[in-house]
């Protein structure tokens, strides 16, 4: 799961400096990649790519797909603390809907730890001017399909190898985002050819990781992991975006990881 983190929190600020891009022919451009690498692993191990629970896998590859693109709009338009802020809220979406999917167990005082990092996101959508209703709905509802494809990957963990639930993921989301590029293309130049297959190799090595943890552990355990990422992410807008966060915007994202990691001490 830390490794995930690395590669996600670099991919990132590859996905911000993309930022002429539109965010779905991003998507299309990384799921390329992503179908390439995974299909080789795929032969290599001599797999079944369409693997077991087929419908399991459509929809992880739906969500996700869903996710991603929100994610990188917010990505793109917001500092990149603010926007993995709000994405991360998808710990809390995990675990509630781990409750009727996967029938896991939530003790009593998670709950209160989930409403301190709620508290946080609200805070932070109060006091910074540049989280606008509309990014704000983008980060929340990104956090939520990023949950839905996390319990997804869960219920395939004793059917499905890792591999093959990445390959989902661009087998969904190519077609889509194919016809939403048809009419909003944009041609890279230059280095953002570079920086386009950097981001799909990054997300690559993230994705693999992830998917590896997510089927190893309960969701509960292991999701709140994610939020290590904040501090890449406010190093990044410190160091190369020049960004300055007021204290308020501040003390959210505090209450945002504190309540995560709270909740991690209760569950051991």
């Amino acid at each position: 799961m830390l490794l995930s983190v690395v590669g996600f929190a670099f991919m990132n600020l590859v996905v911000k400096y993309l930022n002429r891009i539109p965010a779905t022919e991003l998507v299309l451009f990384r799921s390329i990649v992503s179908i390439l690498l995974s299909y080789y692993v795929i032969r290599k191990r001599k797999l079944n790519p369409w693997g077991k629970q087929r419908k399991y896998l459509l929809l992880r590859g739906l969500f996700g797909a869903i996710a991603l693109t929100l994610f990188f709009y917010t990505l793109q338009k917001l500092p990149i603390g603010t926007a993995i802020t709000l994405q991360y809220l998808s710990p809390i979406f995990t675990t509630f809907f781990a409750i009727f999917i996967l029938k896991e167990p939530v003790r009593h005082i998670q709950w209160l730890f989930f409403g301190v990092s709620l508290i946080g996101i609200l805070i932070i959508k109060g006091f910074d001017p540049e989280v606008t209703p509309l990014m704000f709905a983008c980060g929340i509802a990104s956090a939520i399909f990023s949950g839905l494809a996390y319990n997804m990957i869960r219920l395939v963990k004793d059917t499905d190898s890792a591999v093959v639930v990445v390959f989902y993921f661009p087998l969904v989301a190519i077609p889509i985002m194919i016809v939403f590029s048809f009419f909003h293309w944009v041609q890279p130049i230059g280095w953002e050819w570079g920086g386009l297959l950097l981001m799909g190799i990054l997300t690559q090595f993230a994705q693999m990781n992830m998917t590896k943890a997510l089927q190893s552990i309960t969701l509960n355990t292991i999701a709140g992991f994610k939020y290590i990422g904040i501090l890449f992410a406010l190093s990044f807008d410190l160091l190369l975006f020049n960004v300055t966060y007021g204290w308020v915007t501040l003390i959210g994202i505090v209450f945002v990881v504190g309540g995560v990691l709270l909740n991690l001490i209760s569950k051991r």
